[in-house]
């Protein structure tokens, strides 16, 4: 991928009023789909299934991150998205992204067909990733977090959690932009069940402006997350009417990307609330 086409696929993406990233699981430790998809041909035919929802990217994940997930093997995170990618993108018409947060994976994953990368560590956990997406020129989610998924939750703390957690994404950020990688190419994730609280997501929802203020496109992961449940008492399968509700101020405060498990309903919902909200002057 060259500049001019990451530019352009970036310019493509702000031109919508939101992007929906279909998430697609590939491991068989999934906090949310238990390993329904870690086979390719399962994965490959979901992958197209959430393309005919409305996914306007297919997200591939072949690490768990849930809290206290184990890391794998760069060979065993490759064996299980590599044919995933290769498969999927001569099929789909929607660009692929992949969940990685080691560079060896990513640089792989963007030679089988894969366009962007989303790494929940925004580089901590491998400091050649800088590297590979300078080379690459592709975009990337640099998403906060602090630890590793195996001990992220182990008492995290905040004294402010926005401002800490608008300024540790942005240090990173830095970090890209001193390896080479174009400004434009970067959207930031606050990283909502990552190392937080219940009163730290819920803190950052409700400024989320703070985010879109440090002047790069923002991704959301609420979906299915714990914190829903926290409130509902529904299990993870059961959480798409939370996970919608936690949604709804980002998209009215200009948050671009959607991160989501339960596309065809996000896909509908954002739908009739970018026109009601966002788009009612225009009727």
């Amino acid at each position: 991928m060259n500049e001019n086409t990451t530019a352009d696929l970036m310019r493509n993406f702000l031109a919508q009023p939101f992007n929906v990233m279909g998430i697609l699981n590939v491991t068989p430790d999934s906090f949310s789909d238990g390993g329904a998809y870690a086979s390719t041909p399962k994965a490959v035919a979901y992958g197209m299934q959430l393309e005919e929802e409305g996914a306007s990217i297919l997200d591939i994940g072949g690490q768990s991150t849930r809290p206290g997930a184990q890391i794998v093997t760069v060979d065993e995170e490759c064996r299980r998205v590599l044919p995933v990618v290769e498969a999927l993108s001569c099929r789909l018409h929607i660009p692929i992204s992949v969940d990685t947060a080691n560079a060896t994976v990513a640089a792989r994953a963007l030679e089988a067909g894969a366009t962007i990368i989303n790494d929940i560590s925004a580089g901590r956990f491998d400091s050649a990733m800088p590297a590979v997406i300078a080379e690459k020129k592709c975009p990337v989610v640099l998403m906060h977090s602090r630890a590793t998924p195996a001990d992220m939750q182990n008492q995290p703390h905040y004294t402010d959690v926005v401002a800490e957690v608008v300024q540790e994404l942005l240090d990173r950020v830095n970090i890209f932009l001193d390896a080479g990688v174009q400004r434009s190419a970067i959207i930031i994730d606050p990283g909502i069940g990552f190392a937080k609280r219940f009163e730290d997501n819920v803190e950052l929802l409700r400024h989320i402006r703070a985010f879109i203020a440090a002047g790069y496109p923002v991704c959301i992961g609420t979906s299915r997350k714990s914190f829903i449940g926290h409130i509902t008492g529904e299990q993870p399968q059961n959480r798409v009417y939370g996970s919608l509700a936690s949604i709804v101020s980002s998209l009215l405060v200009g948050v671009s990307f959607f991160r989501v498990h339960d596309v065809k309903a996000t896909v509908s919902f954002l739908k009739v609330l970018n026109i009601v909200y966002r788009s009612g002057e225009d009727l």
